[in-house]
């Protein structure tokens, strides 16, 4: 499947009714397994992003606590059962000689610019580190108001936060049916999707409640799709039940693709070009207006005014002398930063500020306007 074998960055969904056993432990010989076949990704020189649920799973257990949860109890059983989750995680990968980061995520780690950013960072850092990245939502501190829902629709966010090629979500069955597989017999995989409509809404069945984890189920995953799609990233549906699941939907084994509806890249440009509100302009010099035209970052020495008031993160309008707006982008350093170094040259940063984040706007946080492309 060219999805996952083309993909350089990947991120995998893997559920509760998965990761944990019948009797509420960690399923440690499926771990096992799914950890070498990561690892034969990792080999091949493609990185892996994993959103594991789990931990309420895992610390209902520790805490001898039912199947039904109030909130604080919930909260308590995702603070118990995080570590154990980890803990199993490690144990997996370990023998492969790689190593794993817990990162707990709120909805406003994938919404929040600033909080967006930092986020970004830590995770390219530490995937060019070689390091697993296993993301969770924080369950322990989350409100109503601020929960993502699902770790299908977190996986779609984070594959969406770090530009992922391919979406994995593991499930308990093969793919989208025409009809709930579990009680129709008669219904059929849809291999392959184009353009998700409400007709393959209408298809989807409810979470399988006969686990006794999880709270997904194929609706969900069509909505993580939907995202993932709208950031350039394929998503594939399949059993994660069967020995080496990567490997076997590699293989031919039966699976839903659902394709992207642009690349990873040009989402994230069109995200940044249309759907924030500027908070400052940034003038640049003939030199710096030539090379942002050329995809090149924006360096502090080519920029002669900044006006505007705006933190780290915000978006902001790059114009040329002529006032003439040539593309828009997010800058790395707040106003007040912003205008001490504006001319300076990069060597001359850090002894100004203390610090150094790069360019003004680097190259991959910039999009072009529309007459600029063609300039």
């Amino acid at each position: 499947m060219s999805e996952l074998s083309a993909a350089k960055r990947i991120v995998i969904k893997v559920g509760s009714a998965l990761l944990v056993g019948p009797d509420g432990a960690a399923h440690g010989e499926w771990l096992a397994d799914f950890a070498a076949d990561v690892a034969r990704l990792r080999v091949r020189g493609q990185q892996v992003l994993v959103v594991s649920s789990g931990a309420v799973a895992l610390g209902r257990r520790r805490l001898g606590l039912g199947k039904r949860l109030s909130l604080p109890e919930k909260q308590a059983a995702a603070a118990a059962g995080q570590s154990a989750l980890m803990r199993a995680w490690e144990v997996a990968l370990e023998p492969h000689g790689l190593a794993c980061a817990q990162i707990l995520l709120t909805r406003d780690d994938t919404e929040v610019r600033r909080r967006w950013l930092n986020a970004r960072a830590t995770l390219d850092t530490l995937l060019g580190l070689g390091v697993i990245p296993v993301i969770n939502e924080n369950d322990t501190v989350v409100t109503e108001e601020i929960r993502v829902g699902d770790n299908d629709r977190l996986s779609a966010r984070v594959a969406q936060l770090v530009g992922a090629e391919a979406l994995i979500l593991l499930s308990d069955v093969e793919g989208l049916y025409t009809a709930d597989p579990r009680n129709d017999q008669t219904a059929t995989l849809i291999p392959r999707i184009q353009h998700l409509t409400p007709a393959f809404d209408a298809m989807a069945g409810g979470a399988n409640a006969s686990a006794g984890v999880g709270t997904g189920g194929m609706a969900t995953k069509l909505a993580a799709a939907r995202i993932a799609a709208a950031a350039g990233c394929a998503t594939v549906i399949t059993l994660g039940t069967r020995p080496s699941p990567l490997l076997a939907v590699e293989q031919g084994a039966k699976a839903t693709v659902i394709e992207p509806s642009t690349t990873p890249a040009a989402a994230y440009k069109a995200w940044i070009a249309g759907s924030l509100s500027p908070a400052g302009v940034l003038t640049v010099d003939a030199g710096a207006a030539a090379a942002v035209r050329r995809g090149k970052s924006l360096l502090a020495a080519g920029v002669t005014d900044v006006d505007g008031h705006f933190d780290k993160g915000d978006a902001v309008v790059i114009r040329d002398e002529a006032g003439v707006e040539i593309a828009r982008g997010l800058i790395r350093y707040v106003d007040d930063h912003a205008r001490k170094i504006c001319g300076l040259k990069s060597a001359a940063i850090e002894p100004a500020l203390g610090y150094t984040s790069g360019p003004m706007v680097h190259a991959d946080d910039l999009a072009l306007a529309a007459h600029a492309q063609t300039a």
